[in-house]
């Protein structure tokens, strides 16, 4: 195994930790040390935790510091290699054939391939970083598919053989654990879990995303999104609501609507789910004149 202790002058977790934070992200240790290990030893990233805790945000980060595009593969239940690997223009070849006549055409030139995300990202492995977003939403099938890729970096493509990187790319993948992932599939991978952040850190992160809250309101509403987290809610807000909510409520109360109302007038920015919104609706009040205290 090529080890890589310098990336782009990024030689260990804390130089990346301030990059992020650079590229407007905050990282903890533990996050930091898993992505640097992913890009030193060429192995992909598996990061896991509950929805909107900052995974995909965190893949955006990383290709905003590499300097590298983004490229998204969103899966979805019945997902196949066609839709992340590739595609044969089949009306391009059919408009060829009749304007070729009798002569030849080779049907499997690259004029005629639709290359999708993890031929791209093969392609051109130091220019983009792979984002494999959600991959417990695709069937086993699919899971099974990638450990070739994720193993070495190769795909087989019948009619023009088999490719290869020149490098390992970059790739992230995200899992919110609606299901079990394959042991064969985490043991291609770095590891790392995303929780919550703890309310210090999520407050930094308001404020670094929030242009105009001040720190009192992004201390009360992180306060009120743990209590909400704390109960037993469909979908939990997460920090993208943390920083939404108290946006919403800033906004509410500069145009003359007072604390604690602000935030309950803005509640549909931080729940969006009616049996969420049903179930909080009694105590509201009483939870934002707490935390607003």
């Amino acid at each position: 195994m090529s080890v890589r202790r310098s990336i782009l002058g990024i030689d260990g977790p804390a130089p990346l930790s301030r990059a992020l934070r650079d590229a407007q992200y905050v990282a903890d240790e533990g996050l930091a040390t898993a992505a640097y290990l992913a890009l030193a030893l060429g192995k992909p990233l598996l990061l896991e935790g509950a929805p909107g805790v900052g995974k995909t945000e965190a893949a955006k980060a990383l290709a905003s510091v590499l300097g590298r595009e983004l490229t998204r593969l969103q899966c979805y239940e019945g997902i196949d290699a066609a839709a992340a690997l590739y595609e044969w223009n089949f009306p391009r070849q059919m408009l060829a054939i009749r304007q070729a006549g009798d002569s030849y055409v080779n049907l499997y030139a690259d004029d005629f391939l639709l290359a999708r995300p993890m031929l791209l990202a093969l392609q051109q492995p130091r220019g983009r970083v792979l984002l494999i977003d959600e991959i417990d939403r695709a069937d086993h099938e699919f899971e099974a598919f990638l450990l070739e890729f994720l193993s070495d970096f190769t795909i087989s493509i019948p009619e023009r053989g088999t490719i290869r990187a020149a490098e390992p790319p970059v790739v992230v993948l995200t899992s919110n654990r609606t299901r079990e992932l394959h042991e064969a599939l985490r043991r291609r991978c770095v590891y790392h879990w995303i929780g919550y952040p703890d309310p210090a850190l999520e407050a930094e992160i308001v404020m670094m995303r929030a242009s105009t809250v001040a720190r009192d309101t992004a201390d009360r509403v992180v306060r009120a999104v743990g209590r909400l987290r704390a109960q037993p809610l469909a979908k939990p807000p997460g920090v993208a609501e943390t920083v939404e909510w108290a946006e919403a409520a800033t906004l509410l109360h500069e145009q003359g609507a007072p604390w604690p109302r602000a935030f309950a007038r803005a509640i549909g920015v931080a729940l969006k789910d009616q049996d969420d919104l049903a179930f909080v609706a009694p105590g509201l009040e009483k939870l934002l004149g707490e935390v607003a205290a």
